[in-house]
């Protein structure tokens, strides 16, 4: 059965770095604070994260973020991205409207469907962020954001029910 993976990414503020060109890697003008950037790569039906990018540099774009990633995933695995994504013939990305000109309806559709398919990773983004520490400006040491953070989307998957623990005290019922 193929299937396209849903790729989505996230920036979290962070402290202040005291070095100058520390802070000049992680400030993000598009938040106009410093931040670390995070993507999350998810199954279609939003029950399983696939993939955790944790921790890098507003200088890392999406796109060149996922390239990194997606040499791990395999080479014919198909995505689902957003606008962000465009120029990368293994991610399905959404019409650009035209300069000076309207979209087309059918596009229009086109982009629609793509959101309603699209959206399980935003949701699992939002739980994510349900954790305070996942969502406010990080304030513990640089070195624990990627143990933070993923310990975070253990407690997703767990939540979600992608991961389920073996009880001690539960009995086969057949």
């Amino acid at each position: 059965m193929e299937f396209e993976l849903v790729v989505d990414s996230y920036e979290q503020p962070r402290e202040r770095p005291t070095d100058n060109e520390e802070q000049k890697k992680y400030y993000s003008g598009k938040k106009k604070t410093h931040t670390f950037k995070n993507q999350v790569i998810v199954m279609p039906n939003g029950k399983e994260i696939v993939d955790v990018a944790v921790g890098y540099t507003r200088a890392t774009s999406d796109l060149k973020l996922w390239r990194e990633r997606s040499q791990e995933l395999g080479n014919n695995q198909k995505y689902r991205g957003d606008k962000a994504d465009v120029g990368e013939t293994a991610i399905n990305t959404p019409h650009k409207k035209p300069r000076n000109q309207e979209m087309s309806a059918e596009k229009r559709e086109e982009n629609r469907l793509k959101a309603q398919q699209r959206i399980v990773v935003e949701h699992l983004i939002r739980l994510i962020k349900i954790y305070r520490v996942a969502s406010e400006r990080f304030r513990l040491k640089r070195q624990n954001y990627e143990a933070v953070i993923l310990t975070v989307c253990g407690l997703i998957r767990w939540r979600i029910g992608a991961i389920v623990l073996p009880s001690k005290n539960c009995q086969k019922v057949f």
